[in-house]
């Protein structure tokens, strides 16, 4: 450190020497163990609403939105406009163009109605989805619900290095050398924002990953919410496992869930379980394409549709039914007392087929 401290009095603009000092000494105050990584990456954001005017910050609608250009006169719908970082003149049509926000400037986001939808008018249960940046969506919740969300679920980009995520409106790819640091600055802005959320008393953060950044999630989450009760499971998406070519077939995800004040976990001790061995979603196709009577690429054979005959008081599969064929309603099966025929149905009610062959 002696010697950057010397190197940074040997610069002459005292701005700079000034500023040079400031990002040093904060770097010089980073803890030695943990999880380091770049805070500072700028993240802009479109504003679609914003009209163009001259001085606005704008990128094309159809690039990256980092690269920002400054609109220094509109005439006849066209934008004359100079790159921010080269200062190269191009001109644009406005309709190409978007207002952008850079990193750190202040941004009042605001909630527009676009449709209501009335399910169960007797009731006085109500929703709302909000489509928006997840960031800023959350800084709006913020306003009136700091400390009294029970539950926050979040399913974010795995970083896989494929097409999963963008960052700037750019995909961030296997090449990038900054890939891990990106994800972590975004992932740090909005799990501080939902630690501000939740009820302290009584809640819990639920968020999925996969093995590619479950370490450094891990980390993160233990650095942001030290006082939180953080276990991780496995939970299996693909029994039969995706295969990867070099590498092991993935059959699973991860999942961390952190519970705060009086939030615990349960053991269902329910006596109304059929077949409560039996791990009936494994055994149900669940890709759209194998729903029962589909016919085309990735639909399954005329066999796999048939009921499974469970003893309700044992909860033991006793035998198996008869294929029914697509005309044959489920509803003609009929079972002694006590039995029960269980079909590959989704909790949803979407007929599927069972990934064995009767």
């Amino acid at each position: 450190m002696a010697a950057i401290d010397d190197l940074i009095q040997q610069i002459t603009d005292p701005v700079l020497r000034e500023r040079i000092q400031q990002e040093v000494d904060r770097m010089a105050k980073h803890k030695k163990f943990g999880l380091v990584f770049e805070e500072h990456l700028p993240e802009c954001t479109p504003l679609y609403d914003m009209p163009i005017r001259r001085g606005s910050s704008v990128a094309l609608k159809t690039g990256k939105v980092s690269d920002i250009y400054i609109v220094q006169n509109i005439k006849n719908g066209t934008a004359s406009c100079i790159k921010k970082d080269s200062r190269e003149q191009a001109d644009f049509p406005i309709d190409n163009l978007v207002c952008v926000a850079e990193f750190g400037e202040p941004i009042y986001p605001y909630l527009k109605p676009i449709d209501t939808v009335c399910n169960a008018p007797e009731s006085n249960l109500w929703h709302t989805l909000i489509e928006a940046d997840n960031y800023h969506a959350l800084q709006l919740l913020e306003y009136l619900y700091a400390g009294k969300v029970d539950c926050i679920y979040i399913d974010p980009p795995y970083n896989t290095g494929a097409r999963d995520w963008k960052y700037n409106n750019d995909y961030v790819d296997s090449n990038d050398s900054y890939r891990h640091s990106k994800w972590l600055s975004f992932m740090e802005k909005r799990l501080r924002i939902a630690k501000r959320l939740l009820n302290p008393k009584d809640s819990v953060l639920i968020v999925t990953i996969d093995e590619k950044e479950y370490l450094h999630l891990g980390c993160l989450l233990e650095e942001i919410f030290p006082s939180a009760n953080m276990q991780m499971i496995s939970s299996i998406i693909n029994p039969k496992g995706t295969g990867r070519t070099g590498d092991f077939a993935r059959t699973n995800e991860y999942i961390f869930f952190l519970r705060f004040g009086n939030s615990q976990v349960f053991k269902n001790t329910s006596t109304e379980l059929i077949g409560k061995d039996v791990a009936w979603e494994t055994m149900r196709r669940r890709n759209l394409a194998s729903t029962r009577g589909r016919k085309g690429k990735g639909a399954c054979g005329p066999n796999q549709f048939y009921p499974i005959f469970v003893d309700e008081t044992t909860g033991a599969i006793i035998g198996r039914g008869d294929p029914l064929s697509p005309d044959i309603s489920r509803d003609s099966i009929h079972t002694p007392l006590g039995i029960t025929a269980v079909f590959p149905i989704r909790p949803d009610g979407t007929e599927m087929n069972w990934e064995y062959t009767n």
